[in-house]
């Protein structure tokens, strides 16, 4: 089953540097991630158990402001570090099914692509006689997501009931300001 290959150590030891590598800040508990190795070397079996029984509950995201240069803002949503292993276990598993369906020429988070590759597949097309390039950042995008076309897209090859409910749950979060 799919949580069960989240779950496994080596894809729980590659979230775990993943998420200890970009440090961050802590979510709505405060925890910093320097603490989350620790929290999980005591707190890793109670956490496993609710994960694989579904009743594991993810925190709310705390929503920070960050001033873009224009003079607005953007907003952001910090889940706590232990949400942040969590999602990063299930998206290590969730690229491999997902990532080949992708455009080759979609270059955002993605695993092997850099912005560097894409500057050079632009130089490329423009070699190969093409005038445009197009980069797109859609505005606000991760707020807009339907969540129910999301999770239908995702029922199509997820069959595990207990990783759907969960990733509906990360959805579902909430946020505190």
């Amino acid at each position: 089953m799919l949580m069960e290959q989240i779950l496994e150590r080596e894809n729980l030891i590659q979230a775990l540097k993943r998420v200890e590598r970009n440090k961050g800040s802590h979510g709505v508990d405060g925890m910093p991630v320097q603490n989350l190795r620790p929290h999980l070397a005591t707190e890793w079996y109670n956490m496993k158990t609710a994960l694989l029984q579904g009743t594991y509950q993810p925190q709310p995201v705390r929503r920070i402001e960050i001033p873009k240069p224009n003079g607005g803002v953007r907003l952001l949503g910090i889940p706590t570090v232990l949400d942040r292993f969590i999602q990063q276990a299930i998206a290590q598993i969730l690229t491999k099914i997902y990532d080949s369906t992708f455009s080759e020429n979609s270059y955002g988070f993605r695993p092997n692509k850099q912005g560097l590759q894409a500057v050079r597949k632009a130089k490329s097309y423009i070699t190969e006689g093409y005038t445009w390039v197009v980069d797109m950042d859609l505005e606000k995008f991760f707020d807009k997501v339907n969540h129910d076309k999301l999770m239908g897209m995702l029922e199509r090859k997820i069959e595990d009931k207990r990783v759907l409910k969960l990733i509906r749950k990360f959805l579902q979060a909430g946020i505190m300001i």
